[in-house]
């Protein structure tokens, strides 16, 4: 028998043309891509995520300034003033008061209301302010029994916000009960009192005076120092994408070992088959020839 070359031979490759091949093959080119972009969107999140941490934690630690100096009717605040401790001085307008549904409590569980109160500013100007939680009662058809806010002219400290925008889950639904809303969307309320009202609102966290009764829970700080897992989903995506041509090359050499072992077996099983057949020509060759009989031996002359 010729020797067996051990180079591998192109031949060995030819199921990567097949059509099963072929798709997969498209499949895992698709993939790196998609998986290596989906990597980047992750760093990105992660990226603005410090941004916004970091913006966070300067506009805390800022000095208060008023609040008309980075508000205007019609105009909330800039996306570098987002957070900023700002002060306004005015009264309460309890008849323009309203609930914002649907939002947590302190604890991450309970349910309830943010109460959302304008406050009047000596020139007629109002700003909202989010006085904090409330429970939800029984009735959601009605409006909520809400501490009264204080009486009199105040001055409030808080952090500048803006304007709520539908998504993160909350849809801005129509047709609630009176005074009842899903964002808070100073435009509408400037409708609703029929006054011109700063853009965005003020997350309450100091009054002056101090009111004696009780009040609504005061909301907390925004998270700034979480980075959350999008770092991790990144690198975890590149993973994904590295892998796919490691597997590809894996399925690729073992499909090629299987390939291989079927057909040597084949070859050896039909190497055996020729050798007896080999054998029993032979055999029979042999049987062939007669042998020599009693006469023909005695008739042969001696040597």
């Amino acid at each position: 028998m010729p020797p067996v070359s051990s180079a591998p031979s192109a031949s060995a490759y030819r199921f990567l043309l097949s059509r099963q091949w072929v798709v997969l093959t498209l499949v895992a080119l698709l993939l790196i891509p998609g998986m290596v972009r989906l990597g980047f969107w992750q760093l990105h999140r992660h990226e603005d995520r410090v941004a916004r941490n970091e913006l966070v934690a300067e506009s805390l630690a800022a000095d208060p300034v008023p609040v008309g100096k980075l508000a205007a009717p019609g105009r909330g605040p800039a996306d570098a003033d987002r957070y900023r401790r700002v002060t306004a001085t005015g009264v309460y307008d309890t008849g323009g008061e309203t609930v914002v549904r649907q939002r947590t409590g302190g604890d991450g569980r309970s349910i309830g209301y943010h109460v959302l109160t304008p406050l009047i500013r000596e020139d007629g100007t109002a700003v909202l302010v989010n006085r904090g939680w409330i429970p939800a009662g029984e009735d959601l058809t009605k409006f909520p029994q809400v501490p009264a806010p204080p009486s009199g002219e105040v001055t409030v400290t808080g952090r500048l916000m803006a304007d709520e925008k539908a998504g993160s889950g909350v849809k801005d639904k129509r047709g609630l009960p009176p005074r009842q809303v899903m964002l808070i969307d100073s435009a509408r309320m400037a409708e609703e009192l029929d006054r011109p009202v700063l853009g965005g609102y003020v997350a309450l966290e100091e009054t002056s005076p101090e009111p004696s009764a009780e009040q609504p829970e005061r909301l907390p700080e925004p998270d700034h120092s979480g980075i959350g897992p999008h770092l991790a989903y990144a690198f975890q995506w590149w993973l994904f994408a590295a892998a796919v041509p490691v597997g590809w090359v894996v399925l690729v050499r073992r499909e090629r070992g299987d390939r291989l072992a079927r057909d040597s077996g084949a070859q050896a099983a039909a190497d055996g088959r020729t050798d007896e057949r080999a054998d029993g020509e032979a055999a029979v060759g042999r049987s062939a020839v007669p042998a020599p009989s009693a006469a023909e031996t005695a008739d042969r002359p001696a040597d």
